[in-house]
This record gives C-alpha cells, sequence and structure tokens, in this order.
C-alpha cells in the first residue's frame, strides 16, 4: 500500500509551520518585544499569541503521534519566549519528518476525546481533514491576526508563502 496521503497531510502541515516561522521572523524585525507580544490577544476572551503558537503545533503533533500509533501529547500552552515558539516548531517539523505510515490507516476509525465528555469517533481520514487542519489554520490566522493588529505589515503573500513558488508573472 502507499503513503501518497500521508505524504501530502504532512507536506501541508510541515509547509504552512515554515510560513508560521515566518510570520514570526517578520514580526520579530517590526515589534520591539517579541517576548512581551506572545502574551497579546485578538479579544480579551481569546488565548494570547503564544499559546496560539502551541496550538498550531499540537494539530500536527497529534497527527504524528497517531500515525506512529502513539498517544497524543499537546505542548504546554504558556509559549513566554520567541525562542520555544521557534524551538516548538522545529519540533513539530522533526515530528512531522519522522512519520512512517501507510495510507490504510487513514480508513481506520479515529475515537478522539474532545473533553468535557465529548468524543468524536470517524474514519482517521476524516478527523484530519475535519479537526486538524481546519484547527491547524484557525490557529495560524489567529496568529496572522494577533501580528497584524500589533502592527507587523503581513499580507496574503506572507500567509500563503508556501505557494509562492509557483506564482508567475502573466506575459
Amino acid at each position: 500500500m502507499g503513503n501518497a496521503e500521508i505524504t501530502e497531510f504532512r507536506r501541508i502541515f510541515s509547509t504552512r509551520l515554515d510560513t508560521l516561522g515566518g510570520l514570526l521572523s517578520k514580526a520579530e524585525t517590526h515589534l520591539p518585544d517579541m517576548d512581551a507580544a506572545l502574551q497579546e490577544r485578538l479579544a480579551p476572551d481569546m488565548l494570547p499569541l503564544g499559546t496560539q503558537i502551541a496550538f498550531v503545533c499540537n494539530q500536527p503533533r497529534g497527527f504524528s503521534h497517531w500515525c506512529a500509533g502513539q498517544a497524543s501529547s499537546n505542548l504546554d500552552p504558556d509559549v513566554l519566549t520567541i525562542r520555544l515558539a521557534y524551538s516548538h516548531i522545529e519540533e513539530t517539523k522533526g515530528l512531522l519528518e519522522s512519520i512512517d505510515a501507510d495510507d490504510s490507516r487513514l480508513d481506520e476509525t479515529k475515537h478522539t476525546q474532545l473533553g468535557n465528555g465529548l468524543f468524536t469517533q470517524t474514519s482517521a481520514r476524516l478527523f484530519v481533514s475535519d479537526f486538524w487542519i481546519p484547527n491547524f489554520y484557525f490557529h495560524i490566522t489567529t496568529t496572522y491576526a494577533i501580528l497584524r493588529r500589533l502592527g507587523v505589515p503581513l499580507g496574503k503573500a506572507d500567509f500563503m508563502a508556501f505557494l509562492m513558488p509557483h506564482v508567475r508573472q502573466s506575459p
């Protein structure tokens, strides 16, 4: 059996983690205290930037652990330094690179506890596409929005940096 689908999920997670790193790098050049910025929120009832970064990483971490047949472990949500944020991104990319699983795993039933007595029981393929990927993008988007609110000059090209190698100028 092949692993084209798992490889594609791994590619999506990895290239978007590169994008997250790029957003943070650009923010570092425009914000006087990046560690302080990690405590900023989009709204009072939302989690801070540092937690958003941990949650971005938790989605591909969960996918990587599941592919390896391991219990998932989330990162500590208190990301208080930019150095720790970058470390989480690199560690998560390492986990993705270590994936060695067959696409047939995506057809397995995945039972996932969501907290507060809630759970899902779906095919793993559905869980990846309907839970991990949307949550991943939500937290990247929230990171982007917080940085924009702080005045970092980010645009769509920064958010979609993974697409830029494929962009061409029309003749």
